[in-house]
């Protein structure tokens, strides 16, 4: 579904991603993983169209996709969960989903928020509260939420558990496998590298702005390096 090849990707003259290169399917969970600063957001922004690369080349299910902005991907397909959720705060619960659904007509429009509440029932219970006084697990739900509206094949979550209580991320973990089970491909960056390798099908090592491993889930919980490294550190958000 999605095909990466020899991604670079520079802020000004500072280069942030030397070649990447991964190709990730439909129905899994493909991790990025990596210390503070190896380039995991910035995949995402590349993927996201929020950041076009220097050189290098995505497609998605064929189609070059690599000078098309985030509009154009999102109508494709591909929908953001950012970093730090960025929810409307001075929306309600409704119209952040209404929000995310703006490239939909208005039966899918309603038929998509049907789908959320029934998959969110907590957000359903509070459709008409603003997002801004909502917990932060709230407004995570609210985030994929809002991300899920579009109707993606590819849904990029950036920092998933990132400041939940435990239960939250429970709750956000039990949407990401419904959505998998569903035929998405999860695009996942997560703080908590424990957590990532547990649920990863695919998993990328990055470090510095390079892929310095890529392989299976299962071959990454068993690999005595990554484990050594990575495996129950708590990272923070990515500068």
């Amino acid at each position: 579904m999605l095909s990466v090849q020899n991604l670079q990707c520079s802020y000004g003259d500072i280069l942030a991603l030397h070649d990447l290169s991964f190709e990730a399917r439909a129905g899994e969970i493909f991790a990025l993983i990596g210390a503070n600063g190896a380039g995991k957001t910035t995949t995402i922004m590349a993927l996201a169209g929020h950041l076009l690369p220097r050189s290098g080349s995505i497609h998605l299910g064929g189609d070059d996709v690599t000078s098309i902005g985030p509009r154009g991907r999102l109508a494709r397909g591909v929908a953001l969960v950012p970093e730090g959720r960025r929810v409307f705060a001075d929306l309600s619960v409704e119209d952040n989903l209404t929000v995310g659904g703006h490239l939909q007509s208005l039966a899918e429009l309603k038929a998509n928020r049907d789908n959320v509440y029934t998959t969110f029932p907590r957000l359903a219970e509070r459709r008409s509260q603003l997002a801004g006084s909502l917990s932060g697990g709230e407004q995570q739900m609210l985030a994929i939420g809002r991300a899920v509206m579009a109707c993606p094949t590819v849904l990029l979550v950036d920092e998933l558990s990132l400041g939940l209580m435990p239960k939250m991320v429970d709750e956000c973990y039990r949407v990401i496998d419904t959505l998998k089970d569903q035929g998405l491909l999860i695009m996942l960056v997560e703080q908590s590298t424990q957590r990532a390798l547990d649920v990863a099908d695919q998993v990328v090592v990055m470090e510095s702005g390079r892929s310095s491993w890529q392989g299976s889930g299962l071959e990454a919980r068993q690999n005595p390096s990554i484990v050594g490294a990575y495996l129950g550190t708590i990272e923070g958000p990515e500068g």
